[in-house]
Formats: structure tokens, sequence, C-alpha cells
């Protein structure tokens, strides 16, 4: 008589494919469960959200909306095991609310809030049984570890696109150039310059030179303290730039600091126009484009 055994064509319990298939019972299982009990659950987690001072920019209506569209794109990335949608969602999101003063911390909390009702939920659900709610708890976690990961780096992520832009439109508006006659432009500069902000200024006055066809540039230095090697051979760089887009450009304002690195880096300053001060320069500009000024004679007093 033949022993009894383990039929050889079932699976071992370690088949990875095994596992998969069990993992993904386990999931559908899970979300048929969050999405049958979706409205109490989305309440109860808007109600924490309240209760723990998060969103407070937000009323309370928008935060029940949001909570409604986070809960169900939630539920699909754990349902499809995909998440495209959700990072699609979550930069929506962050657009959104970051303008009304919402911060990383508060994204961070309301995801972990939901984590906590979710959990609770599922121990409501299964605390008879202790070994299922094990392996559904090992199926979940990892999803539910993937859904935070997303939403919080989308937010992150979207906040530091606005800062970038918030610095870039700050430079632009310390650094301006002005045009103050017809092809004559001046690009007056405080401040301490780094490498990036040296060559966001040179796009600037490129662009300006190319847009206005200018002929001569006064770039303004009275309001830098100082000046490393790399910065001093960008600006050297920018005036040759603008000598091929056809202008002239004269540097005022040189400090004997600023003065002393061009020669200490080999600055020929033969090939750089400088003048002492910001009037001197937009003279100096005036009668290289032909301008003359005349005074005005006074007018004789009737008798």
């Amino acid at each position: 008589m033949a022993a009894k055994g383990k039929d050889p064509q079932a699976p071992s319990p370690l088949d990875p494919q095994a596992q998969s298939e069990s993992t993904a019972a386990l999931l559908r299982e899970l979300v048929a469960h969050l999405r049958q009990n979706r409205t109490q659950l989305r309440e109860e987690w808007a109600r924490r959200i309240t209760r723990a001072q998060l969103l407070t920019a937000m009323t309370e209506e928008e935060i029940f909306a949001e909570a409604t569209s986070v809960y169900d794109n939630y539920v699909e990335a754990l349902e499809t095991g995909t998440f495209e949608a959700l990072q699609a969602y979550a930069r929506n999101l962050s657009e959104r609310i970051i303008p009304r003063g919402v911060e990383t911390h508060e994204v961070v909390g309301i995801v972990l809030l939901l984590r906590d009702v979710l959990a609770r939920s599922l121990f409501g659900k299964y605390h008879e049984d202790f070994d299922k709610l094990n392996r559904i708890l090992d199926a979940y976690e990892p999803a539910a570890n993937r859904v935070a990961n997303t939403v919080a780096v989308g937010f992150v992520q979207e906040r530091e696109r606005i800062i970038r832009q918030q610095q870039e439109a700050i430079r632009e508006l310390s650094t301006p150039v002005l045009q103050v006659r017809e092809r004559l432009l001046i690009l007056p500069i405080i401040g301490v310059i780094d490498p990036q902000r040296a060559r966001q200024l040179t796009e600037q006055l490129l662009r300006a030179i190319r847009t206005n066809r200018a002929k001569v540039v006064v770039i303004d230095i009275t309001g830098v303290a100082a000046m490393d090697s790399n910065v001093a051979n960008h600006l050297v760089q920018t005036v040759e730039a603008s000598r091929l887009l056809g202008a002239t450009v004269i540097v005022t304002g040189l400090s004997p600091e600023i003065a002393q690195t061009l020669v200490t880096i080999g600055v020929d300053l033969s090939e750089m126009a400088t003048v002492g001060d910001l009037q001197g320069g937009i003279e100096e500009a005036e009668r290289l484009l032909g301008y003359k000024v005349v005074p005005l004679e006074e007018p004789v007093p009737k008798p």
C-alpha cells in the first residue's frame, strides 16, 4: 500500500509564484473591504485630520473633498499596483495646496493618519483571525509604504519646483536690464554674485541685447563688494559674448579689490572698457552712440 504524502503538483509554501498569488488575493480582499467601508473610513480620516490640526489653511469642506480624492487614489493604487495616477494626483494636489501655506509635515501627517485609520479597521475586521490579520498586514504594508512615499515625494518635488521659480524671479528682479535710451542698456548689479547668479546675469543681458538691438551696455558693479576669480572670469566672458552680439560693454564702479582680482587672474583690462562711476559710464555710452549733450539756453526774461 502506497504511503500517503503531499501532492507533488501542489505548490510549495515557499514557491514565489504561490506567494505572489496569495498576496494578490489578500490585496483584493483588502481593497473590497476599503471600498465597502469607504464612507465611514474617509469620514473618520477627515475628523482625525481636523483633530490633529493639520491642513489648518483649508476649510473642513475642502479637507473632506481632498480626503475623498486621496482615499480613492490610495485604494486604486492598492488595487492596480500602479502609481502613475497617484503621482499625477499628488502633483496636482501639491500645486493647489502649497500656495495656501500647507507644509510638508502636514502632508506626511495626513498620509500616516490614513494608514492608522485603515490599520485599525483591519484589526476590527480580523481580530478573531490573528493569522489572517498578519497575512493581510504583510500584504498591505509594502503597498501602503509606497503609496505614502509617492504622495510625500510628489509634494516635496512640487515645493522645490516652486522655490526654484521664486528664486529665479527674485534674481531677475534684483538684476534688471534697463533700457535708458535707444540701443543703450544698463545692468546694475548689487549684492553677492555666485556662479549661478553670474550665469543668470549673462543670459538676461544677452537676451536683452538681442531683443533691444543694443549697441552699448553699461554694467555697473558699484554695489558688488567682492568677486572671486570664477565670477571675474565669467564677467570677462560676458563682455566677450556681448561683443559677439555687436554690443560694446562699459564696466563702471570697479572697487580696488575687484580690480586687483582681475589683475591677479590675468585679465587684460585693455580689452575691457572701464569708467569710474555710473554717470561717467552713461556719458561715455552716449558719446559712442553719437549723442551730444547740449545745455539749454536760459530763457531771456521778458521786460
